[in-house]
């Protein structure tokens, strides 16, 4: 797994500034402002209890810096990277009191987004031999979706669509609302700036027919079964237009993923990476 890049730190800083303001409360730490000198120091490791993929060194790392410049966070591996239960993921060292007053939102954030990336490697290993892409989706926690989009990269996922502003994707209300596909479609070739991508939801075949007419660059299969897919990408490869990317989406699962992919579809997306990922439990010992 290649390091990645970091995010501007304009992108995450206002979102750790509010889970320690949060945490931090009206009086900060009471505990360890009441048992700790002021001029103690210490040594913490975070700990792997259990297998995965670790996400999320970046805003830990910032996390610690914004409680106290003086600590020290030293990362022992990288984002992406497998760990196995006791390995140690990162050294902390600094002010004690500080060290205690970081470390629930620093375990909180890598907690989070190491399960969203070990939950993408998952299906990333799944599908590994067909060629296909695990897509994220916007279905992401409020506040979190840069964080969150990162940890599937970090997992080996993409991330499918960042914002309502990254790309056109026309789904079932914005058909009922325009009139109809063909309006929908009609409109957007007329008035969509050139460089923007457009993707189109279809849940029947015969929708699918219509749509291939005005040569949408991505066509979104809405809950259909592996047959039903695989006739969708007969279908397309028989066409005369140009050939959209083809995605797949909706109720997909682990056992079922693999199935999906054998259809010949470019892209399986799924909310459940971000939605669903269950949290990766990471400890804090002394070194």
């Amino acid at each position: 797994m290649k390091s990645l890049p970091p995010l501007p730190q304009i992108i995450i800083e206002p979102i750790v500034r509010l889970a320690l303001a949060e945490d931090f409360g009206v009086s900060g730490d009471l505990t360890a402002n009441l048992l700790i000198p002021a001029e103690a120091n210490g040594t913490l490791v975070m700990r792997a209890r259990e297998n995965g993929v670790i996400a999320g060194l970046q805003v830990a790392a910032l996390t610690y810096a914004l409680v106290d410049p003086a600590m020290r966070f030293k990362p022992q591996l990288n984002d992406g990277t497998t760990v196995k239960a006791g390995d140690i993921i990162a050294e902390i060292h600094g002010p004690s009191r500080s060290l205690l007053s970081a470390e629930r939102v620093a375990l909180n954030f890598l907690g989070r987004l190491s399960g969203v990336a070990t939950l993408t490697r998952q299906y990333v290993e799944r599908v590994k031999e067909t060629g296909v892409r695990i897509a994220a989706t916007r279905k992401t926690t409020p506040g979190l979706r840069a964080l969150e989009k990162q940890a599937v990269l970090a997992g080996g996922g993409f991330t499918h669509r960042e914002s309502l502003a990254s790309a056109i994707m026309i789904k079932d209300n914005h058909i009922a609302l325009a009139g109809g596909v063909e309006a929908a479609l009609s409109t957007l070739k007329a008035r969509a700036d050139h460089m923007t991508r457009i993707s189109v939801e279809v849940d029947t075949l015969e929708q699918l027919k219509t749509v291939l007419t005005y040569e949408p660059d991505v066509v979104l299969l809405d809950n259909m079964g592996p047959d039903e897919l695989r006739e969708a990408v007969s279908l397309i490869k028989a066409s005369k237009y140009n050939h959209p990317v083809l995605e797949a989406s909706g109720g997909v699962n682990l056992d079922t993923v693999k199935r999906l992919a054998e259809t010949g579809v470019d892209v399986i997306s799924i909310g459940a990476l971000t939605h669903s990922a269950p949290n990766f439990d990471i400890g804090m010992d002394e070194a």
